[in-house]
């Protein structure tokens, strides 16, 4: 699985592995998961992220989606099996 490394807020490293990648409305979003929480039993949450970064950022810029209206517009499904 392709991972990404996030800086996060409070200055450590947080690394997901990422499940899917998909443009919307010209928006670019991550469906990731933490694999350090991914277990047989209970398998792991899942996040989607959004990209802010601007045109021509070297890195990217992504926020996790915690808008119910935006995070309904995803075209992101994913089932338990």
């Amino acid at each position: 699985m392709e991972t990404v490394i996030f800086d996060g807020e409070d200055g450590t490293e947080l690394e997901f592995g990422i499940l899917e990648q998909t443009r919307v409305g010209g928006v670019n979003y991550l469906l990731v998961i933490d694999p350090e929480e991914n277990d047989e039993e209970n398998g792991s949450a899942a996040y989607i992220l959004k990209d802010i970064s601007e045109d021509g950022d070297e890195e990217g810029c992504y926020v996790f989606v915690e808008d119910d209206t935006e995070y309904e517009k995803s075209p992101v499904t994913v089932s338990r099996g």
